[in-house]
C-alpha cells in the first residue's frame, strides 16, 4: 500500500508541476477570402490543417519534444499539394521546384537550414540533419542536395513534385518578368493583384517548457536568380529561444527580411518584457506595415502561450493545446 501510495504521489507531482504544452501551425497567409474559395477547397484545407496539427499534438501529449512534434505536422503539410512546400511546391523561372526550410531549437539555439533544395521529398528533415549532423548552419544549392543524399534521406523525381494546378499557374508568368507569391485560380491581370504568401510553418512548446520553430517553404511562383526568402533565414522567418519564444513567418520575404521580424519578436520580449502578443501585434502591426509587408507569423512561448497574428486579409492556421483550445482558421474573422 506505501509504493501505491508513493507511485500515486510522483503521478500528481509530475502532472501538476508539468509545462503547459501547446503546437501552432500555418500554411501561409494573404488574399484568403471566403468569395474565392469553394466548400470542397475550404474542406481541403481543413481537413489538412487539421491532420498535421493533430499529429504534432499527440507527440506533445505523449510527452515528446517540441522538435519532434513541429517536424512530423511540417511534413504533413509538406506532403500535402495544397501547400506551397515539398510536394506542393511551386515552379521556378526554370520550370523546377526549388524548395527552402529552416529549423531551430530553442533549448540550445541550435539552427539549420536550407536552401535551393530539389528532389528532397521533406525539406525540413534535411534542415534538421544540418543543425544535428553538419557543424554548419546553412547550406544551399548543390552541396545541401548532396548532404542529404550522404545522410540518406528520401529523394523522389521531378514527377512527385509536378502538380498541373502549379504547372498552370506558371504557363501564366513563365515568358515574363513577372512573379507570384502563391497560387491563385484567376487570370492573369487578377493574378498580379492577387497576394497568397505560400510557406508552412509550425511552433511549440513541449511538457519540459522547450520551444521549436520551423518553417518550409517552395518561395515564389517564376521566381528567378537563385531567390531566397525569409523562411530558411534564421531571425527573419524563423526564430525559438526558451527564454522568449518561437516565431514562424509567412509573407512577402524580402519585407520580413529587412524587418528581422521573427528574432525582432523574440528581442521585444527579451529586452521590453513585452508579452508574446504584445510583441507579435508590435511587429506585424506595426514595423512591418511602415515597410508595407504583408504577411503574419504563429508563435509560442515558455509556458505555452500562443499568438496568430498577420495584416493580410486571411493566415490558414490552427492551434492547439493542453488546456484544450483547439482553432482552426483561414480569415481573418475567424478566431485568430
Amino acid at each position: 500500500m506505501f509504493e501505491l501510495n508513493k507511485f500515486a504521489n510522483i503521478i500528481y507531482y509530475l502532472i501538476k508541476f508539468m509545462n503547459p504544452f501547446s503546437i501552432v501551425i500555418h500554411g501561409g497567409a494573404g488574399t484568403i477570402v471566403k468569395e474565392d474559395m469553394t466548400p470542397a477547397l475550404e474542406r481541403a484545407y481543413s481537413n489538412g490543417l487539421t491532420a498535421a496539427i493533430e499529429a504534432g499534438f499527440e507527440i506533445l501529449k505523449n510527452g515528446g519534444s517540441s522538435i519532434d512534434a513541429i517536424i512530423t505536422s511540417i511534413k504533413m503539410l509538406e506532403d500535402n499539394l495544397l501547400f506551397n512546400a515539398g510536394r506542393g511546391s511551386v515552379f521556378t523561372k526554370k520550370g523546377v521546384q526549388e524548395m527552402d526550410a529552416a529549423i531551430m531549437d530553442g533549448a540550445n539555439l541550435k539552427a539549420g537550414s536550407i536552401a535551393g533544395v530539389r528532389n528532397v521529398r521533406n525539406p525540413i528533415e534535411l534542415a534538421y540533419e544540418v543543425m544535428e549532423n553538419s557543424n554548419h548552419v546553412f547550406l544551399s544549392g548543390k552541396g545541401a542536395n548532396d548532404f542529404a543524399i550522404k545522410r540518406g534521406l528520401k529523394l523522389e523525381p521531378d514527377e512527385y513534385f509536378f502538380s498541373q494546378f502549379r504547372y498552370d499557374q506558371w504557363k501564366h508568368l513563365r515568358d515574363s518578368d513577372n512573379y507570384s507569391l502563391d497560387h491563385t485560380h484567376q487570370d492573369l491581370d487578377e493574378l498580379m493583384k492577387d497576394k497568397k504568401f505560400g510557406t508552412v510553418g509550425a511552433v511549440a512548446c513541449d511538457q519540459m517548457g522547450n520551444i521549436a520553430a520551423a518553417t518550409s517553404t517552395g518561395g515564389m511562383t517564376n521566381k528567378k536568380y537563385g531567390r531566397i526568402g525569409d523562411s530558411p533565414i534564421i531571425g527573419a522567418g524563423t526564430y525559438a529561444n526558451n527564454r522568449t519564444c518561437g516565431i514562424s513567418c509567412t509573407g512577402h520575404g524580402e519585407l520580413f527580411i529587412r524587418a528581422v521580424a521573427a528574432h525582432d519578436v523574440n528581442a521585444l520580449m527579451e529586452y521590453k518584457n513585452y508579452t508574446l502578443q504584445q510583441a507579435m501585434d508590435e511587429v506585424v502591426n506595426h514595423k512591418l506595415m511602415r515597410i508595407n509587408g504583408e504577411g503574419g507569423m504563429i508563435g509560442v512561448d515558455a509556458q505555452g502561450n500562443t499568438a496568430m497574428v498577420f495584416n493580410s486579409a486571411g493566415m490558414y492556421r490552427a492551434m492547439k493545446n493542453s488546456k484544450g483550445d483547439f482553432i482552426v482558421g483561414f480569415y481573418k474573422e475567424d478566431n485568430a
